[in-house]
């Protein structure tokens, strides 16, 4: 059997994705000058964290984006589908010599497809799965929205009020500065 879409997506998008796959911490460590290695040896491992953290959030959302694309599909082929089977009911609706035959009598009701329970039923599954992907993801997207605003709302009134979720912050951002200064002192 051929490889699905998702399976396509995510062996292509996913596989060494984690920043540990990429680039060790020892590494990672090893690309800043000798001298920060040492002394900045915290502050690497916790820039090191965050890039972890950030690459993780991208892989998940990747993630996810492969699996709203596969609903996604799977819809479209459900509607592409659809799509056949119409144009091919309106192809035969509009067959002239079936017309007059229908006309002469030579063709009995009997020949006539009618939807029956069997027919019916299955797709309207399909339409039932595909409004609940649809609803899921819509759903979704609000909840991400209301977070992202919240968020924002939050961080606006910490700035308003002149206080930090993180009342080291200044005194961290200082100590970054001037130990970014010393690196530019020690290249040049």
């Amino acid at each position: 059997m051929p490889p699905t879409e998702h399976q396509i997506l995510t062996s292509y998008l996913l596989p060494p994705a984690q920043l540990p796959a990429i680039i060790s911490l020892q590494e990672f460590v090893s690309l800043f000058p000798k001298a920060l290695q040492e002394s900045a040896a915290s502050q690497i491992r916790s820039l090191y964290r965050d890039l972890q953290s950030q690459r993780n959030t991208v892989v998940d959302s990747v993630s996810a984006e492969i699996d709203a694309e596969a609903k996604r599909g799977k819809a479209l082929r459900r509607h592409v589908a659809r799509q056949a089977r119409r144009q091919a009911e309106d192809a035969e609706e509009h067959d002239d010599e079936l017309e007059i035959e229908r006309m002469l009598g030579a063709v009995s009701e009997a020949h006539i497809p009618k939807h029956t329970l069997e027919t019916i039923i299955p797709g309207l599954e399909d339409a039932i799965s595909e409004l609940e992907s649809q609803l899921q993801l819509l759903e979704e997207e609000e909840a991400s929205l209301l977070a992202s605003v919240k968020q924002t709302v939050g961080d606006m009134s910490d700035l308003r009020y002149g206080r930090l979720a993180n009342p080291k912050l200044p005194d961290q951002v200082l100590e970054g500065l001037a130990d970014l200064q010393d690196t530019c002192k020690i290249k040049n």
